[in-house]
């Protein structure tokens, strides 16, 4: 049977087919190409075994303080020959802005702290010696980033190398008391303060996180999949929920090209009522331009996962469901998958490509076909959305 559906899968793409096992693939939404698709390389390296803490974030909630200006000064210079030479109080530095400026050199938010705060100016001093002002605290951000103020309007967006975004302004310097000198007033003895800086809160959040998105139920293999395709090693266990942040890997091919793929946390029925972090869990996926539906193959019925995934990305977002998809039945070493899989395939309307990520069977060929669904997104978008692709 299977070579039977490989056949026909073949002549209908009129492309030569690598040689697969046990592949799947019912051509609903996908596009392929005529044309040689990169192979994909396997990294040589051995992966480290330490347990692994880092992870992708790509929302941050902050808070920006701008620097105080410094005070002016109120002095009176005394020479040996005159003693009422006048007012000589200098004025205050201005304190430091909080910027926010859009880098390739970053690829997340996990280096920014919650609290952005600026240097303040130096005071004013004798001898009309003005304070120093305070350099402007820079903050570094991916490509892409969206800034939010706390109603959640957008308040900038950051899509072009260089651009900058001042998150607080720092405040002037006071006026020290030569400055207030005048032909009524000779001997001024009042200064200004330094005005404060002000304080603003944002969201801070990524237009793109990755190029192919996992999403799937509580230990339905996400992360042992990201583990088998790439060098990212997010925590594996047989428990539930054990990936609470994404994970982002990095698959190589042979063409220089890099395509990101992350590992989202598990969804449940309710997550659009925010049920188990669900609203947090469903803006991940917002990030992602593909979404590819990892589905336990060796439970019965693994239909019903895909149709509860569905649902819950259609009451959260209607766009959600409109990206370019397919299923990864994975497990299928387990005893029934086969049949399941089969099943599978009749009861949804997308490529079902069967694999197990924990033996490794089938992955070339998804991965094969991530970069055909890569490469019809590329076509798809325009001059203005690749620009905000997530880094490399």
């Amino acid at each position: 049977m299977w070579s039977s559906i490989l056949r026909a899968f073949a002549t209908r793409q009129n492309q030569c087919v690598l040689p697969v096992r046990r592949v799947l693939l019912l051509d609903a939404t996908a596009r392929y190409s005529n044309q040689r698709i990169a192979v994909p390389l396997r990294s040589k390296k051995p992966k480290s075994s330490k347990p692994t803490t880092q992870y992708f974030v790509d929302s941050r909630h902050v808070r920006t303080i701008g620097g105080n200006g410094g005070d002016g000064c109120v002095s009176f210079l005394r020479l040996w020959c005159n003693e009422n030479a006048g007012p000589d109080g200098g004025d205050g530095g201005n304190g430091g802005h909080v910027v926010l400026q859009a880098t390739q050199d970053v690829k997340d938010l996990n280096h920014i702290t919650s609290l952005l705060r600026a240097d303040d100016g130096e005071k004013g001093a004798t001898k009309d010696c003005h304070g120093k002002n305070a350099n402007h605290t820079v903050v570094k951000v991916p490509i892409g980033t969206i800034v939010r103020n706390p109603q959640g309007k957008v308040v900038g967006d950051l899509d072009t190398e260089g651009m900058m975004f001042v998150a607080a302004r720092g405040g002037a310097g006071g006026k020290g008391n030569q400055f207030f000198k005048s032909d009524l007033e000779q001997a001024p003895q009042v200064a200004e303060f330094g005005a404060k800086g002000e304080e603003t809160a944002y969201t801070l959040e990524l237009r793109s996180m990755a190029h192919i998105g996992f999403i799937g139920l509580p230990n339905a293999g996400k992360s042992t999949l990201l583990r088998a395709i790439s060098r990212a090693r997010p925590k594996v266990a047989a428990y539930p929920f054990t990936t609470l942040k994404p994970h982002l890997g990095m698959v190589q091919y042979d063409d220089y090209e890099q395509i990101a793929v992350a590992d989202l946390p598990g969804l449940i029925e309710g997550s659009h009522k925010n049920k188990g972090l669900g609203i947090q869990f469903l803006k991940h996926a917002e990030r992602c331009n593909a979404l590819l539906f990892v589905v336990d193959a060796s439970i019965d019925e693994p239909w019903l996962q895909y149709h509860t995934l569905m649902h819950e990305l259609s009451m959260f977002s209607e766009e959600l469901i409109t990206r370019p998809r397919f299923i990864i039945a994975n497990k299928i070493d387990l005893p029934g998958a086969d049949r399941n899989v089969e099943l599978l395939a009749h009861h949804v309307d997308v490529p079902v490509i069967p694999i197990s990520a924990k033996l490794g069977t089938n992955i070339a060929e998804m991965l094969h076909e991530i970069r055909v669904l890569y490469e019809s997104c590329r076509e798809n978008e325009t001059p203005t959305e690749r620009q905000d692709e997530p880094p490399r």
